[in-house]
């Protein structure tokens, strides 16, 4: 693997707006670039299951965007079938969903739909993944092409999907990929959280992007040794400004995606505001698309789509050598 425009490409968490990541994905490959390895949160576990799984199969990739523009997310919003003793109210559905659930939705839907995908392309667990790397510094049986993060909220914790189930006595080739994209997917209140059993108890996993929401440096090697290709990574959001805008919250529904987007922004500002990171990363921030905005129209999917496309067509055209600086030094 010595091309030059070979990457490990990190997809940052967005929800709905994760379209814009694969027309991102779509430009790079356009100019070039192959993805060794894909780590992602949320949304982008989710494109970055359907990618590694692509690679797998050795399917062309313009099969990813044709997937990711026919999801219907309004079927994600699953009830579960004692509610349709609430059918009379949503509101009243959702929240019988969070305190008795943990979340509105039981996300089955959006499991079994990431799982008949990943199927068709022949993966079902990470072993299907396994990506042989002798030169990696990684520990043996560790190296994958695909890393997903979610937050261990039992322990309170980030943990990175398969790499973690180990030291919980669970065997990381036979966890499902779809499993843990669905964990990683899990947007609090909003889906039920995963859980799986360690042996320190039960975990409850929730949403990745709580805690790494972009993990650009999830494949930095370790052992100082220097590196054989670069990290790029793919942003929905822009570099947080003094001058940003203040958004009222007027509602307990605002306060609460508020409360998480607080909590996401405050974990990231150390390691992503970084130069070495800012220099590595595409700003593909989307506009007038909420991230929790399920009904998308044709339309809006497209915009998402160019949204990302434009801007990796853009950061491409600025850096013509790829990614460049001391900061690489990857696994």
């Amino acid at each position: 693997m010595d091309d030059k425009r070979t990457v490990d490409l990190v997809l940052e968490g967005g929800g709905v707006k994760g379209i814009a990541l694969v027309g991102a994905a779509t430009a790079l490959v356009e100019n070039g670039y192959t993805f060794a390895r894909i780590g992602g949160s949320s949304a982008g576990a989710m494109v970055g299951a359907i990618m590694a799984a692509m690679q797998h199969a050795n399917e062309p990739f313009s099969r990813v965007d044709d997937i990711m523009r026919t999801i219907d997310y309004m079927s994600f919003l699953d009830r579960r079938p004692g509610a349709r003793f609430l059918k009379w109210s949503t509101r009243a559905a959702d929240l019988w969903g969070v305190l008795f659930h943990l979340g509105a939705h039981p996300g089955k839907q959006l499991d079994q739909w990431v799982r008949g995908v990943l199927k068709d392309l022949g993966v079902s667990t990470f072993g299907d993944l396994v990506f042989p790397d002798p030169g990696s510094s990684l520990p043996d049986g560790d190296s994958y092409r695909l890393v997903v993060t979610a937050t261990d909220l039992s322990r309170q914790r980030a943990m990175f999907l398969p790499w973690d189930l180990r030291a919980h006595g669970r065997d990381p080739d036979e966890y499902p990929v779809a499993r843990a994209v669905r964990a990683s997917a899990a947007i609090p209140f909003l889906f039920e959280p995963v859980k799986v059993n360690s042996q320190f108890g039960k975990l409850t996993l929730a949403d990745g992007s709580m805690l790494r929401s972009y993990p650009i440096e999830i494949f930095d090697r370790t052992d100082g040794l220097p590196s054989r290709w670069p990290t790029l990574g793919v942003r929905l959001s822009s570099p947080a400004g003094e001058r940003a805008k203040a958004t009222p919250v007027t509602s307990p529904i605002s306060l609460m995606e508020n409360l998480i987007k607080t909590t996401v922004d405050s974990t990231q500002v150390r390691h992503v505001s970084d130069p070495s990171s800012l220099d590595r990363s595409i700003f593909a921030k989307p506009k007038g698309v909420r991230w929790t905005d399920f009904d998308l129209t044709p339309d809006q999917r497209t915009s998402l789509f160019e949204a990302g496309h434009r801007a990796a067509t853009k950061w491409i055209a600025k850096n013509p050598s790829g990614p460049v600086g001391s900061h690489q030094t990857i696994k």
